[in-house]
């Protein structure tokens, strides 16, 4: 895959990020577009917490799969997009934090199938706790763009 398929990434990304209509439910934000990473952070409030005060495993799970999805998008074709088709999650401690941070990275570029990983931080008294490791797959949809 060419490294430099779509030299205008960041404005793809943060465009297709403003379309989703998930990612504002939970107030989340975009900070960093960079090849092949980015960074999703959502503040902690009680519309995203499960019943110990925690953020939700769920919300934690899209984070890291949007984070991680995006970075894969960083390495397409303008005239593509991407689409997860798999990926598994380790909750490894408590979502306990004013915030989430979910930092998105590519492992494996590929013409068709892209390897990323995430992990999401959660953010408390400034200290970042690690609290989830995920592993995906995306698919890359040449010739075909978002709505």
């Amino acid at each position: 895959m060419n490294r430099l398929a779509n030299p205008d990434f960041a404005e793809s990304v943060s465009a297709s990020f403003d379309k989703q209509s998930a990612m504002r439910l939970i107030r989340a934000t975009l900070p960093v577009v960079e090849r092949g990473r980015t960074e999703i952070h959502v503040p902690h409030w009680d519309g995203i917490e499960q019943q110990h005060g925690y953020v939700h495993g769920g919300v934690v799970g899209m984070i890291a799969d949007s984070a991680a999805g995006y970075a894969a998008m960083t390495l397409v074709p303008a005239s593509a997009s991407v689409l997860s088709v798999e990926y598994k999650l380790n909750l490894v401690a408590p979502a306990d934090g004013e915030k989430l941070i979910a930092r998105g990275e590519v492992v494996r570029p590929g013409r068709t199938l892209i390897v990323t990983r995430a992990e999401v931080f959660a953010v408390k008294d400034g200290k970042e706790t690690l609290c989830a490791l995920m592993q995906q797959t995306i698919m890359v949809m040449h010739g075909k763009t978002e709505n």
